[in-house]
């Protein structure tokens, strides 16, 4: 018997319409390949980076303009929010995302070197099982 709850799930999982289903289908690939690869995370970095400074820039240029007080807060609010956004992104590049790339570098060097020892180790006990026979 399910609860409440699960059947609220249940119906969730299937709202969608037959073509839905063959466009997902279709897709597949692609979807899974956004969804494991760091493409999102590269995308959201690189948004928040031109919106910081965006509104950097902004905040500056209005700074430098405004003559009365509702004006200048405002400028000093977007010029901190946008230096804020720009620098926070670039420091969770640096202690983020480059380690992460670099780590799936050295990963992949490392598989590649144990499959070449393992080729190794194949092709050897064939030539020595061919030599025994």
């Amino acid at each position: 018997m399910t609860s409440e709850g699960e059947g609220e799930a249940q119906s969730a999982l299937h709202h969608y319409s037959e073509e839905e289903l063959a466009w997902m289908g279709k897709h597949l690939t692609r979807m899974r390949q956004a969804i494991s690869g760091q493409r999102l995370v590269l995308q959201s970095l690189g948004i928040g980076f031109v919106l910081g400074l965006v509104a950097y820039v902004a905040g500056y240029v209005l700074k430098a303009s405004a003559t009365t007080e509702p004006f200048k807060l405002l400028a000093d609010l977007l010029y901190a929010l946008g230096w804020a956004l720009w620098t926070g992104i670039v420091v969770a590049l640096f202690v983020e995302v480059i380690p992460r790339v670099k780590q799936r570098q050295f990963q992949q060097a490392l598989d590649a070197y144990e499959a070449a020892l393992r080729e190794k180790a194949h092709a050897s006990s064939a030539q020595t099982s061919k030599g025994d026979a």
